[in-house]
């Protein structure tokens, strides 16, 4: 058996400070046919591409695109990033032309639960440490942009309100970069006179801001410029909504995000060309990368693997039925990441014993599984399941995931990229090549344009999560209504539930039936053009926990230490 995961002595930033970079310009030269003249490079080893050359890219024919996306998260460990990485890699090891689409790291995981998230183990994107906390300042121009327009509606309401807005019904909260429960609610313009009509308001951690939604869909600069113009920031007494650009606000925060739409280029610790560019919140948005990256890579590369955030059920379903529907995307395979631990836990094992063989526990588990293969299906798309090694996996439980993985029509295939890079992945990278060489992807989206809004909740709610219904007050029911009658009926939905169960309730594992989804509130976000339905409790500013990763984190000799 290969070296596993947790068998390597040493950390990921270690790992990724003791790779040898090369310089960003001559992997863009060299791997992907891009001149220096058309990068902007920040440092030796990161650069954006020149928008102006993303356009000149754009009758060149598409490369493949490839989704990973994995089983409902568990606190053992999918590793669906890491696969994204390790795949890619394998795919150039085996002699094809790949580069990889990730999301940027928000700096309130990496300061508190999750950590990083640049990959692991020798499959990762470098250098580490940059693109987990500042990178290019993507994050800061879209925190500036937000708050800009927020400032802007305050000054407003200040200087007389010719709009006639109702300070009570401001929608435009506020937003940083940062896990910082203090600042979910909050009251603001205190202190007199002079500093406004106080009001309630609060912070979102910057990833669930509707500019970075936004960012994220835009396919230029123009596209980016018109929607954030169509951001609806308040409603006056009478219920009428005022947009950014009733407040002159969407040419200002254009010019803020000017630099950070183009995309950014970076390289795995193998040399292969990745985009790390945009990272919306897989709750309360859509959870991908940016359009424009995403668009760039398939004109560049022959394949392009990307990953949508969380499980299938809320990751690729919205990376399906909202990216790819507005940005004419289509995959031509998705692979299905799964650990034998995660499948166990999701069977009811407990973490502290999941070490331990149990294949009633696993068979159990592969439910969880099986759903995600037979949604993924209902979209037209063919599947592939990588199995990311431990070093306890037994040869009984390999077994048996891939004999129920066969009698599902899909092929199971263990990976070992964590620990060998893409040479791990080579036997997944065949499989993916083979799948798409059959030509079997033809995209079918979940609901049509115009199905009624509440039908496209109560579909996504059936076909997907298996609920019985999806169920919503008369408040909420009348609010869609009303929204159709606005002409924001053609709308995709985005649902914001827990990522760690196909129900509303986070401790139901496996695969549960029996239940309802319950729509609490929707929201609606014109700029971005999508709906969300809000499922449940939904954090969109996240706290810290009691012992946060920025307790590790520290600066020693000049690097940076503790960073996953």
């Amino acid at each position: 058996m290969p070296a596993s995961q947790h068998q390597n002595p040493k950390s990921d930033i270690e790992i990724s400070q003791s790779a040898t970079k090369r310089p960003i310009l001559d992997v863009a030269k060299e791997k992907l046919g891009v001149a220096a003249e058309h990068l902007e490079p920040y440092g030796h080893y990161k650069a954006k591409v020149s928008m102006d050359y993303v356009k000149s890219l754009a009758n060149k024919p598409n490369g493949k695109l490839i989704l990973v996306t994995a089983i409902s998260p568990t606190p053992a460990g999918e590793g669906k990033t890491t696969t994204t990485v390790g795949l890619t890699d394998a795919l150039n090891y085996i002699g094809k032309k790949a580069m990889l689409c990730l999301r940027e790291p928000s700096l309130g995981p990496s300061f508190g639960v999750k950590g990083g998230a640049a990959g692991g183990g020798y499959a990762q994107v470098i250098p580490m440490e940059d693109i987990n906390l500042h990178f290019t300042g993507d994050f800061h121009a879209i925190t500036s942009a937000h708050n800009l327009l927020s400032a802007l509606i305050d000054n407003h309401i200040y200087w007389g309100n010719a709009l006639d807005i109702d300070s009570r019904r401001v929608a435009w909260r506020r937003v940083m970069d940062m896990n910082d429960r203090a600042l979910r609610e909050i009251v603001c313009s205190l202190g007199g006179v002079a500093n406004g009509y106080p009001r309630e308001a609060g912070f979102d951690i910057t990833v669930a801001s509707e500019v970075m939604a936004i960012f994220c869909l835009a396919r230029d600069l123009e596209d980016l410029k018109e929607r954030l113009g169509n951001i609806i920031v308040a409603y006056t007494r009478e219920r009428k909504p005022i947009r950014a650009r009733d407040l002159n606000a969407h040419g200002a925060m254009a010019a803020l995000l000017k630099d950070a739409i183009a995309p950014n280029l970076v390289q795995t610790l193998e040399g292969t060309p990745a985009f790390i560019h945009g990272g919306p919140f897989a709750n309360i948005a859509h959870g991908c990368n940016s359009v424009s990256a995403t668009a760039t890579a398939l004109k560049l590369a022959d394949y392009v693997v990307t990953e949508a955030g969380f499980g299938a059920d809320l990751g690729a379903e919205k990376f399906l039925d909202i990216k790819c529907r507005k940005a004419g995307l289509e995959p031509s395979c998705v692979v299905i990441v799964a650990t034998i631990r995660a499948l166990k836990m999701h069977g009811g094992v407990a973490k502290a014993d999941l070490k331990t063989e149990n294949l009633k526990a696993l068979e159990a588990g592969m439910s969880n599984l099986q759903r995600h293969v037979e949604n993924i299906k209902k979209f037209g798309l063919p599947a592939v399941v990588s199995i990311n090694r431990f070093s306890a996996d037994t040869d009984a439980e390999i077994a048996l995931v891939k004999e129920k993985c066969k009698a599902l029509g899909v092929e199971a295939l263990m990976a070992d990229h964590w620990a060998m890079g893409g040479e791990g992945a080579a036997d997944v990278a065949k499989a993916v090549v083979k799948t798409i060489d059959e030509g079997k992807a033809k995209l079918k989206l979940l609901y049509p344009d115009d199905m009624p809004l509440f039908e496209k909740i109560r579909t996504i709610a059936k076909e997907i999560y298996r609920a019985d219904d999806a169920t919503a007050d008369k408040a909420v029911k009348d609010q869609l209504k009303a929204w159709e009658e606005m002409g924001f009926g053609k709308l995709p939905v985005c649902i914001a539930k827990t990522q760690y169960s196909f129900s509303t309730n986070p401790d139901a594992k496996g695969a549960p039936t029996g239940f309802n989804i319950p729509v609490r509130e929707v929201r609606l976000s014109a700029g971005a053009e999508f709906i969300v339905a809000i499922c449940g409790e939904i954090m969109t500013m996240p706290g810290l926990p009691k012992v946060p990763s920025a307790d590790s984190i520290d600066v020693k000799d000049g690097k940076i230490v503790g960073l996953f």
